[in-house]
């Protein structure tokens, strides 16, 4: 049975709202946008749906309209929790200390609700949609749960049909399910990580690489090319054979989060090249080129650093960096050079820990939306002008975001 009770103190739709700046021009409805992981499957959501930003804050979640940043809903959770789109359009994943919850971010013709649907999971994870399946990857036993990604939207009061792939030893991964039914897990235990397997529909292993440490994040590039990264380099996977790809620095080069595209063979990645510093800034970029089989790493701009929250893909399978400057920093992956700057929020330091409140950003179409924490605010930006196009200040400080399309 669902629930859709707000918060106590009343909180909902344009009660959080306190400012509106920027130009008036409205944000035209956005559709399928890319980010962190896979790019995610067309949404067989209702037309009428437009995006919906869903955004964590201590001991709550808030949802707003994508376009016009009202709020539309806001919901008791736990102190800390991340957020992932389902996938559909419509959802988005919850992770809480029962496992995966189901957040219903709405249409225009129903409210949002935070669901009392909850895929079982011990310490959950990554979540990653594609090809119509999504998959959810429990760290506390390594088991993954596999469901099509549409059947949310025609589930009401249960949990659609899933399919579990036990685990082998408990560890921090991720796995994704392809087209041909094959599946493609991390590999480790409590000691670390150390590469991936794939595995056939009939389960049989179809190939296997450990000379990948650290082994973190996941990308599905063009011609469904998968890529992980590794603290030394990272792994490719596609027609069967995995490739081993050496970062430039040696013994550690590490890239562990891939922001890809379904329509480009090009994946940007985040890069830290000395183990022992200190904090979670990072100063340079890596490049993956999926069919040349070869990565490259480029500087950020002088007084520009960032984390894992702030790299996207977007319009013309460019990349888009909101750094500690304020600005978006606009990559062109095919030159392996910078080419823009979008002015958006104030600078900003680094967290002390990477669950803390700090700047991030998520793309739906040409639209970037983007956390300022220091100001409790969030900021649309159109990406093909670099215009702030709407801004809102809340009465919480917003940490982490998920949009559904």
């Amino acid at each position: 049975m669902r629930s859709s009770s707000f918060r106590a103190d009343g909180l909902r739709r344009a009660g959080l709202l306190a400012l509106a700046i920027g130009a008036t021009v409205g944000l035209s409805a956005c559709a399928g946008g890319t980010g962190s992981g896979s790019a995610a499957p067309a949404s067989s959501a209702p037309a009428e749906s437009s995006t919906r930003v869903a955004l964590s804050y201590p001991g709550g979640i808030v949802v707003l309209d994508g376009e016009s940043l009202e709020t539309l809903g806001d919901f008791t959770s736990e102190e800390f929790t991340r957020l992932n789109s389902a996938g559909d359009g419509r959802h988005v994943m919850v992770t809480t200390s029962a496992g995966f919850q189901v957040l219903d971010a709405g249409t225009s013709d129903a409210e949002p609700e935070l669901t009392d649907l909850v895929f079982p999971a011990s310490k959950p994870g990554h979540v990653v949609t594609h090809g119509g399946k999504t998959v959810l990857y429990a760290d506390g036993t390594s088991d993954s749960t596999i469901f099509d990604t549409d059947a949310l939207l025609a589930s009401t009061d249960e949990l659609p049909a899933s399919e579990t792939i036990p685990g082998v030893e408990a560890h921090h991964g991720v796995s994704i399910a392809l087209e041909d039914g094959s599946f493609v897990t991390t590999v480790g235990n409590a000691n670390g990580r150390t590469g991936i397997v794939v595995k056939d529909a009939s389960g049989a292993t179809v190939a296997e690489n450990a000379t990948c440490p650290g082994v973190h994040g996941e990308g599905t590039a063009q011609k469904e090319v998968v890529v992980f990264g590794c603290e030394n380099g990272a792994l490719v996977y596609a027609d069967g054979e995995i490739t081993k790809i050496d970062a430039p620095d040696q013994p550690y080069g590490r890239m562990g989060n891939i922001f890809v595209t379904d329509t480009s063979p090009l994946v940007l990645g985040d890069y830290k090249d000395d183990r022992d510093a200190e904090g979670y800034l990072l100063h340079r970029v890596a490049l993956i080129d999926t069919e040349a089989k070869t990565q490259t790493v480029v500087d950020m701009p002088e007084g520009a650093e960032y984390t894992f929250r702030d790299l996207a893909r977007g319009p013309s399978d460019l990349g888009y960096i909101l750094a500690s400057d304020g600005a978006i920093h606009v990559i062109d992956l095919e030159k392996g050079a910078f080419t823009e700057e979008f002015p958006v929020i104030g600078a900003w330091e680094g967290p002390a820990e990477w669950q803390d409140a700090h700047p991030a950003i998520k793309v739906s179409g040409d639209i970037a939306y983007v956390t300022e924490p220091a100001k409790n605010a969030v900021h649309a930006v159109d990406l093909t002008t670099g215009e702030v196009v709407k801004s809102v200040t809340l009465d919480v400080t917003p940490n982490e975001i998920a949009l559904t399309k």
